[in-house]
């Protein structure tokens, strides 16, 4: 993972073509950015980000930010009972341990 202004660059290698390709991961609109060397993909990325935003100045448009920590998230009824008595057992907000529950499945998948 690469990270500039706040942007996290994702990159995986074409064996076949010998290039880095790379994607701002953290945004829902699409940056790329592709080198063939560490420093190439580097700079790439870089200019990628600094190209995206200075698009969205000259469009007078909002860029999208980097994830803000916080999502809306929807259960059904006896899912958000389970889940609160759970987390007051735990001596827990809510919030907290649904935190820790997501840490953890995330922490296993990236392991």
């Amino acid at each position: 993972m690469m990270k500039y202004k706040g942007y996290i660059g994702q990159v995986t290698y074409d064996a076949e073509a010998k290039v880095l390709h790379g994607e701002v991961i953290n945004i829902r609109d699409v940056v790329t950015f592709q080198g063939s060397s560490v420093d190439e993909l580097e700079t790439a990325f870089q200019e990628s980000v600094d190209d995206y935003l200075e698009m969205c100045a000259e469009r007078d448009e909002e860029p999208d930010k980097p994830f803000s920590g916080r999502f809306v998230l929807r259960l059904d009824p006896e899912l958000h009972k389970e889940s609160f008595l759970a987390a007051k057992a735990a001596g827990k907000s809510l919030n907290a341990w649904i935190a820790d529950a997501l840490r953890k499945e995330t922490t296993v998948r990236t392991a």
